[in-house]
This record gives C-alpha cells, structure tokens and sequence, in this order.
C-alpha cells in the first residue's frame, strides 16, 4: 500500500486557554484533491498554518512522506483569500515572486512563468500590473505564484471567497483544469458545500470550535467535472448529508 503524501497524527492547537483545534488525525494521497468545510473559528486556518509549518502543534506530528516536517516551513505552496499581489511589479514578477523571495529569479523562472500565463489565460497580461486586472485574473496570477513554488502539496485557503458567483464558478473550473495538467495535491478550504463537492475527490467536515474532524465524504462524482453534476442526484445528497452535519446534525 502506498503510503500518503501527508499524514495528520493527532495535532491540536491551543491558544490560552481557547482550544481552537482538537487532536486531528487525516491522511492525503498524493495527487488528490481534499476540500475541508466547517462553521467559521473551527480551526481550518489553524490546521493549515500547521501544516505549513507557521504555528508549532501543541501535540501530534506532522509528516510528508513519512519524513517529520512538524513546526517547519518550506515544503508546501501556501495560497490565502487575498491575493497578496505586490502592486508595484508586474503579473510575471508576481508570478515569480516565490522565487524572488528564496534566491534569484532566473531566465528559465521567467519562461516557466511566460508559458504557465500563455497556457492558463493571462498571455496578454504579462506586463500589466495588478491594478489592471479584475479579481478573477488577479486570484489566477496568485496561483500560479504558488505552483512555481515547485511544491507537491498546495495549500488553497478559501481562494474564491470573494468572488462573485459567477466569476467564482468560472475560477472553480479554471483550477480544476490546471490542477489536472500539474498534478499536485490539493488541500482546499472553503466555506461552500457547493465548491467543495464539485472540486473535491473527498470532502472533511469539521465541527465547531474545538475544530475536529466530523466525517470524510468521498465524492461520488466523475472525472472530469462538468455543471450538469451540480443538479446531479449525487451531487444534492452529499450537499444534503454535508449541510445536515454542518447546521448541528448528528456525526
């Protein structure tokens, strides 16, 4: 059996005496994609601030094939709600800015950088700054910045939360289209049962503060995702069990 690209072995997290996140334990397959939905203050941000080794777990461990990454940084792209785009650089430099940050940007970044906009919708954009671009163009630059982390796993913390609808459902296949052609593995937060089902090959619900795991949902929709599951009889009962679980059903 293969082992899991991550593994949660009963991590908590306390702060004074406010436990935000209750001893965890979940395992990621490499390649796959994992929605986590929850009430708000249930310790997502936390869970994930974990993994990317920014806050250090009271208890548990944190490994990444197998190998103990607990309270380090450095292993996993990490992409947040804002886009945190620089506004003085262009979408190539923002693109390139991780690489920026650790060292140098080379020729070979910035081709990487040119083919990845090209390939993804933003060609044209290369050398426009941020405040040209609408919020969806914006968000797609932020994630191409976190691909060129050359990471494995990709943290997505609520990257379309503040979307329109529409804009937000034309992004949700947008990723899905680019996480198929990168093939790295996904862990996505959101707050929308909607997104998390139509995105996700397993759905983690969790409770409310102190945040624990409730249930694992594995998603019964095909690949590849099209809209006509959204209105799918699959589709309406997990979004039905997943609502239940959210709005104080039982585990």
């Amino acid at each position: 059996m293969t082992e899991p690209l991550l593994s949660l072995r009963e991590v908590a997290k306390t702060f004074g005496e406010t436990v935000a996140l209750a001893p965890t334990t979940l395992t990621i397959d490499e390649g796959s994609f994992v929605a986590i939905v929850g009430p708000s203050g249930c310790g997502k941000s936390t869970l994930f601030n974990v993994i990317a080794g920014l806050l250090t777990p009271d208890g548990g461990d944190v490994l990444l094939r197998d190998r103990p990454v607990t309270g380090s940084t450095g292993h996993v792209g990490y992409m947040l709600q804002k886009d945190l785009l620089v506004p003085w650089r262009t979408v190539e430099d923002n693109i390139t800015m991780a690489k920026r940050l650790t060292g140098r940007v080379t020729a070979e970044d910035r081709a990487e950088a040119r083919r990845m906009a090209r390939a993804y919708g933003l060609g044209e954009f290369l050398r426009h700054y941020p405040s040209a671009l609408s919020g969806g163009m914006r968000q797609r630059v932020a994630f191409m910045r976190t691909l060129m982390t050359h990471q494995s796993l990709l943290l997505l913390d609520e990257p379309f939360g503040a979307l329109d609808a529409q804009t937000r459902l034309e992004m949700q296949q947008w990723l899905l289209q680019v996480w198929r052609d990168a093939q790295r593995t996904v862990l996505f937060i959101t707050h929308d049962v909607d997104e998390s089902i139509f995105l996700a090959d397993r759905v983690v619900v969790m409770s409310p503060r102190p945040g624990r795991v409730v249930a694992d949902f594995t998603s019964p929709l095909a690949r590849p995702r099209t809209l006509d599951m959204l209105t799918e009889g699959h589709f309406i009962e997990l979004k039905g069990r997943v609502m239940h679980l959210l709005h104080g059903g039982a585990t």
